[in-house]
């Protein structure tokens, strides 16, 4: 408790499953946190259970700020929308985690020999651009401060290939993100802002739960193809957070660490 008093926090995604986790970790280590989702109850979409009404309430419940945006992060007036508010509520901004991205598309399949071309404008939308563009927005206020954390969320599926390819476009964007995450690393460390990167495997949410299961993804082989022979939970994920967001990473930038219980080994 109290590394991140005085600190102010936007975690995208955050109002269900890992970003949920993100979200009150940083307020458990005394942040301030901004909740940007599109959908701010997206959590009883898919019966995830809640302490409080919202994420918000929960955060609150625990002795921090918090407000809500809504909002549709690959439209550069909803992430411009987000920034603006955060600073009007809190001055500040010195923690950001691009969270928010989606795996599949509607009407799309999952392999890159059938991937619509709306369905990877929207996947690549959805996961690289709306990183891009809330990192854009964090800079400057870090700049003005001289200092700052990004983390970015990649993902497994963007060191390793899955089964057959699958998801092909959402590991492509995903893949992108580690390479973004270093470009910004190398950038911003002369003025004090860390940029790094958690590649997630396998997590058991409820939203995972709902996963097609054409995918092939959380079952006994991956779970046998795992060190751990474990999959992930949110609150692994919120520990490695904890880390990177705090001085414990402090000579730590431009780094891709992957939470997957050891399914990835190779050198990445």
């Amino acid at each position: 408790m109290g590394q991140l008093d005085g600190q102010v926090a936007i975690v995208t995604g955050a109002a269900r499953g890992i970003g949920r986790a993100y979200a009150l970790r940083l307020a458990h280590l005394g942040a301030d946190v901004v909740i940007a989702d599109l959908n701010l109850q997206a959590a009883a979409k898919i019966g995830e259970k809640l302490t409080a009404e919202s994420v918000m309430a929960e955060i609150e419940a625990l002795g921090r700020r918090s407000i809500g945006v809504e909002g549709d992060l690959r439209n550069p007036e909803a992430v411009e929308r987000l920034f603006a508010q955060t600073e009007a509520a809190f001055g500040r901004l010195d923690i950001l985690v691009n969270n928010a991205g989606v795996a599949m598309a509607r009407g799309s399949g999952h392999l890159s020999s059938d991937t619509t071309p709306d369905g990877f404008d929207y996947l690549i939308d959805a996961n690289l651009k709306s990183t891009m563009m809330c990192s854009q927005a964090a800079i400057p206020l870090m700049k003005r401060q001289g200092h700052g954390v990004i983390v970015n969320i990649s993902s497994q599926t963007g060191i390793s290939l899955l089964p057959d390819g699958m998801l092909a476009v959402y590991g492509a964007a995903k893949a992108a993100i580690a390479y973004l995450t270093r470009t910004f690393a190398a950038e911003l460390g002369p003025h004090g802002i860390r940029v790094n990167a958690i590649a997630p495997g396998i997590i058991q949410t409820a939203r995972m739960s709902m996963i097609d299961p054409a995918t092939k993804l959380g079952g006994e082989d991956d779970r046998q193809a795992i060190a751990l022979r474990r999959f992930g939970t949110t609150e692994d994920m919120a520990g490695v957070l904890e880390f990177l967001v705090t001085d414990l990473s402090a000579y730590v930038s431009g780094q891709i660490i992957s939470a997957c219980g050891g399914r990835v080994l190779h050198a990445h």
